[in-house]
């Protein structure tokens, strides 16, 4: 299956939902008026695209029906799809140009953290990086070893100390080996932490300065995963972490197993954070670096039968 495919495939649940949803409430409309717009934004926010955001999609689509003098309900897909990909379009690579160049990865328990480390250094190694993957979620049972199965999938080396050892010390020790080992980037594992457990935040900045201080003009990527299944509860989630910990970008797991796809534009309108990366499968290769335009596109594409 090809890259866009892989999108597609894996917006199928949102598509269907939210703007299947929509398409037939266009066709419900003789004309385009203030009905129309006000159903658009109720259908918008149940698709979990989130209230401030859906205000702003329905802003923009009344602009644009006016300037461009739009009478036909069903061109308002189009224009949709349109606002949709300037909203999301931006800075949405990794900065990782340094050798090394470091990855944080931070998130709650159960978001699917560890794997995505797993699928992102598998992503890397294809680009002909050399990756270190740092065991620093030493609180949490067995992530030391689920680490070291995806180290051993990904064909790339892993510095790891005892369960209940310091994580900032395993950072510490990965950044040296990477050192001495010339290697492209370190991708860390850290615990799963929750905004509200002040020491394991005091953890995270601890493991911060470890990095300021060993690598302080290396490119560092701060990486929040999500689980896209939980919708609103994921940007709540995003706010409470770029609040305290500070992220560059946001990688969605688990789109393919949900209708709430339009997170993506909450995180990305509310939250000014770019989505990096996306999950649309189990797959080791299902972590797609996020693109603003496939993803729109796949989220409006139609079916052959409906064209």
């Amino acid at each position: 299956m090809g890259f866009f495919s892989k999108i597609k495939e894996g917006l199928k649940k949102t598509r269907d939902s939210v703007i299947g949803q929509i398409d037939s409430m266009l066709k419900s409309f003789t004309k385009i008026d203030e009905e129309l717009f006000e159903e658009l934004e109720e259908l918008l926010i149940m698709g979990d695209v989130g209230v401030a955001t859906a205000t702003k999609i329905t802003d923009e689509l009344r602009a644009r029906v006016k300037k461009e003098g739009v009478k036909d309900p069903n061109e308002i897909h189009r224009l949709l799809e349109e606002a949709v990909a300037d909203m999301l379009s931006g800075d949405d690579g990794l900065n990782i140009n340094t050798q090394p160049s470091i990855i944080l990865v931070i998130g709650v328990n159960g978001v699917g953290k560890t794997t995505t480390i797993g699928k992102l250094a598998n992503n890397l190694r294809q680009q002909g990086k050399r990756v270190i993957l740092a065991a620093a979620d030493t609180f949490r049972a067995a992530a030391i070893e689920q680490l070291e199965i995806w180290a051993q999938r990904s064909g790339c080396d892993i510095v790891k100390q005892s369960e209940g050892s310091d994580p900032a010390a395993v950072v510490f020790d990965a950044i040296s080996a990477a050192k001495a080992r010339n290697a492209d980037v370190i991708i860390c594992d850290t615990a799963g932490r929750l905004h509200n457990k002040k020491h394991l935040m005091d953890e995270l900045s601890k493991i911060g300065r470890i990095i300021d201080r060993e690598l302080p003009d290396a490119d560092k990527e701060y990486l929040l995963v999500l689980d896209a299944t939980t919708g609103q509860n994921a940007v709540n989630q995003a706010r409470e972490f770029k609040n305290a910990a500070g992220i560059t970008g946001i990688v969605l797991t688990k789109l393919d197993g949900t209708a709430k796809g339009g997170v993506v534009l909450s995180i990305k309108e509310e939250l000014d954070v770019p989505v990096k990366y996306i999950g649309v499968g189990e797959q080791i290769d299902d972590l797609q670096p996020f693109n603003s335009e496939d993803f729109s596109k796949a989220l409006f594409a139609r079916d052959e039968k409906e064209q």
